[in-house]
């Protein structure tokens, strides 16, 4: 059994992972639907200023924070090894890391740079942006399984 401050930073990793895949849940149920709707010009409007936006000291504590606590229970859990609950407490870890936090650089990010390079009104834009909406959303699922997994994951080790 996990127990002391390890089961608190096991809690708090369950949080901060469940509460990044509603995010990101939220984006892939209805927020890009939404965006996908307007025409070209105006989503891609209302998408770079939801990317400003988004880069807010909350959303990045919680996402940044979650991703440093995932790192911290992975090195914890490899040098304590706990009785019980080890595999599933790096499966979590991994999964945040690599699905939540590595799509979100490898390819959320950069497909998010090349719209702001982009003027909206723009052929350009009008182009690049259903792609874009294609994308970043498959990507987005990718995000929202990885962090819901790596909360589930984190329970399982408590149980």
């Amino acid at each position: 059994m996990i127990e002391g401050p390890y089961f608190v930073l096991v809690v708090v990793g369950v949080l901060g992972a469940a509460l990044v895949a509603g995010v990101f849940c939220a984006f892939s149920a209805f927020v890009m639907k939404g965006l996908a709707a307007l025409p070209a010009a105006q989503g891609v409007a209302a998408m770079r200023a939801v990317n400003v936006a988004a880069v807010t000291t909350a959303f990045m504590l919680l996402f940044l924070g979650s991703a440093v606590l995932c790192a911290v229970i992975a090195v914890v859990t490899v040098v304590v090894w706990p009785r019980a609950g080890g595999a599933e407490l790096l499966v979590g870890s991994a999964l945040y890391l690599s699905g939540a936090f590595g799509v979100t650089v490898a390819a959320n990010v950069p497909r998010n740079e090349a719209l702001a390079r982009l003027d909206p009104g723009t052929p350009e834009a009008a182009a690049y942006w259903p792609g874009y909406v294609r994308e970043w959303t498959r990507w987005n699922h990718v995000r929202t399984v990885a962090s819901a997994g790596a909360a589930l994951a984190y329970v399982l080790a408590l149980t």
